[in-house]
């Protein structure tokens, strides 16, 4: 096999990956349209008076939900465009490095081969670090409202169970009151 045969192989191999990777975004994303479609349909329900675990159950099932990320434009463009042409890339320059150990031919033209791989990554590093970047501030911005969001939950917590210590201790002082009334008319 000749090195373009190699070449040809291992893009259509990556072109194979690029759709397969392509078709499972979209399938995500269907799904994930389809079941927000399904918690926007109005649903018949029996009236019924709803105990605190399940309120907190419901609670906590909405918060689960609202925390699942979905699928960015950017997670697409690093999966399509940085994946493969990064794959390409080394793979290309691994192919001359093992050809180039075994076929004195291809040291012979190394120059042509080191200018191909040059011309791949030029663009490559580019693409990729401007992409990285953007991904990076992303990540920073879901970082960030996850820390405001747990703090929010803390603070919900915390002013939860005070309420909570407050009403047992008005419930207690009540009790007192009732007992200490008790005692005196007896």
């Amino acid at each position: 096999m000749t090195p373009t045969d190699i070449l040809t192989v291992l893009a259509i191999l990556l072109a194979g990956l690029a759709i397969t990777l392509m078709s499972v975004v979209i399938l995500s994303a269907t799904l994930k349209i389809m079941s927000r479609l399904q918690l926007q349909l109005p649903k018949k329900k029996v009236m019924k008076k709803k105990t605190e675990k399940e309120q907190k159950k419901r609670r906590t099932e909405y918060m689960s939900k609202e925390a699942s990320e979905g699928i960015t434009f950017n997670d697409i463009f690093m999966f399509m465009i940085a994946v493969p042409l990064v794959l390409l890339w080394v793979g290309f320059a691994g192919f001359v490095i093992h050809t180039g150990l075994n076929n004195s031919a291809v040291l012979e033209n190394i120059e042509a081969y080191t200018t191909l791989i040059a011309i791949l990554g030029g663009p490559a590093l580019l693409i990729i670090k401007d992409a990285l970047d953007v991904w990076k501030q992303e990540q920073a911005e879901k970082t960030a409202f996850y820390k405001v969001k747990a703090q929010a939950v803390i603070d919900y917590n915390l002013s939860s169970q005070q309420q909570a210590q407050l009403i047992e201790a008005n419930e207690q002082a009540h009790d007192h009151k009732v007992v200490k009334t008790v005692a005196k008319k007896k």
